[in-house]
């Protein structure tokens, strides 16, 4: 195999449609650290309304129609429905953080917090995404297979764990903002 025949076989496929929601696009693939830390506060209450679903029908079902398992029975139950609970209250949460860095939700808190950070990073000179001690393919590899995977997160959760520069937007933004604030501190001393 030639050099050239390589070179094509591992060549990036790049859709010809990207989606566009009716909010700006932040990062279509945000690192999970990321999406934590901007997940708002009313993310976090619907999540928990969600996850109060699996225990509290556990508790009608058993006032309802009574198990009758005997001592220590139900408790088993609610521990699971519990943990049901908590693991649908992260991903409800979760996904709709990433619905607002993919623009499909209102953002406009989050562009500001994310120019904040990213001017912040461009100011001290620091890499926008983070480093990585992977190999720039891995790195393409796991952004191929985690772009766009909060939309799926109800069947397969796959959040993205891994600091790489593959994230769908012109950075060339947050280092013209650095650069106007840069002068305005200058202009202001």
């Amino acid at each position: 195999m030639s050099s050239q025949d390589a070179a094509v076989r591992h060549q990036a496929v790049v859709p010809d449609k990207i989606p566009s929601g009716e909010y700006p696009l932040i990062d279509n693939d945000p690192h999970i650290k990321r999406v934590l830390r901007y997940t708002r506060p009313s993310d976090w209450a619907y999540g928990a309304a969600v996850g109060a679903i699996s225990p509290g029908l556990m508790l009608y079902w058993e006032k309802v129609s009574p198990s009758f398992v005997g001592k220590g029975g139900f408790a088993p139950i609610m521990r699971l429905s519990g943990a049901v609970g908590v693991t649908g209250c992260f991903l409800f949460a979760y996904s709709r953080s990433c619905m607002r860095f993919y623009g499909a939700r209102e953002n406009r808190r989050e562009i500001e917090m994310d120019m904040r950070e990213m001017v912040d990073k461009v100011k001290q000179g620091q890499p926008l995404y983070g480093t990585s001690e992977m190999t720039e393919y891995m790195q393409g590899v796991a952004h191929r297979n985690s772009r766009y995977a909060a939309t799926f997160a109800h069947v397969l959760p796959w959040p993205n764990f891994v600091n790489h520069p593959y994230h769908g937007v012109d950075t060339a933004k947050y280092y013209r903002q650095a650069e106007l604030e840069l002068e305005q501190e200058k202009r202001g001393r």
